[in-house]
């Protein structure tokens, strides 16, 4: 990449820290579209593993004791499956096809509870949330294999939970960093990873900390209801880019 491209993939970098560890991921897919624009997205996704893999480890010691295992325990399940969907499906299926339809729905979503002053719905039990779950845990770890842009279809579910912001932010770390290793052998599978590859994210590595510092440090100034409105923003504003891409790709 030429100076431009490494200065745009660090700000990715950086402000996929910051998602990841203050609100839920919504911007984590970030870097892999604009890395796209210099090199192949196959490339791009293999660079940011390792990286969103080191971001995980941070934010679990951060955040330890504080994720909702209840709500994990529905998620991860069906994140696998849709992990091994994704492989299958890689190269095979349009990423146009994949961001446009996580995009809609994530923009559906946020204009949702938008139109409804952030109202949230009732919540749901029994089957219905075992069914929501298991959709949107299949969702993001189906997108995330082929994106690493899985932070939408968790964010959508996290919110209709109404968790505190904290056990918010630290679910979400905690679902990543199963599903980002569980990636890490389909990845070699798929021999994805390279010298150059390795050779960039080792390089990027060092920003790791610095995002996810001033994640923690955005979430612990944001009060409960601005928080949720803010991470509402930016799922629909992460949604757009998605269906963005889509569009002009």
């Amino acid at each position: 990449m030429d100076a431009v491209g490494w200065f745009v993939t660090a700000v990715a970098v950086l402000l996929t820290g910051i998602s990841k560890s203050g609100l839920g991921g919504a911007l984590g897919g970030l870097a892999v579209p604009f890395m796209s624009m210099w090199i192949s997205p196959r490339d791009a996704v293999a660079v940011m593993l390792p990286i969103l893999i080191a971001m995980d480890f941070a934010g679990i010691r951060a955040w330890r004791g504080k994720a909702d295992w209840a709500e994990l325990r529905l998620l991860i399940p069906s994140a696998l499956v849709g992990i091994a969907l994704g492989t299958l499906a890689f190269g095979v299926l349009p990423d146009q096809v994949v961001k446009g339809a996580v995009g809609l729905i994530a923009v559906a979503f946020a204009l949702d509870r938008v139109l409804r002053r952030g109202r949230a719905a009732s919540a749901v039990a029994g089957d219905r949330k075992r069914g929501f779950a298991w959709l949107c845990g299949a969702g993001a770890g189906f997108t995330s294999t082929l994106a690493h842009a899985g932070g939408p279809p968790v964010m959508i579910y996290l919110l209709s939970r109404k968790l505190p912001k904290q056990a918010f932010a630290a679910t979400s770390v905690f679902f990543f960093a199963v599903i980002n290793l569980a990636k890490l052998p389909f990845y070699l599978g798929l021999d994805l990873f390279n010298r150059d590859t390795l050779l960039m994210s080792a390089m990027l590595l060092p920003l790791v900390p610095i995002g996810v510092f001033a994640g923690m440090r955005l979430l612990a100034r944001i009060p409960e209801k601005p928080f949720y409105l803010f991470a509402t923003a930016a799922l629909g504003l992460s949604g757009a880019k998605l269906l963005w891409d889509a569009l002009m790709g």
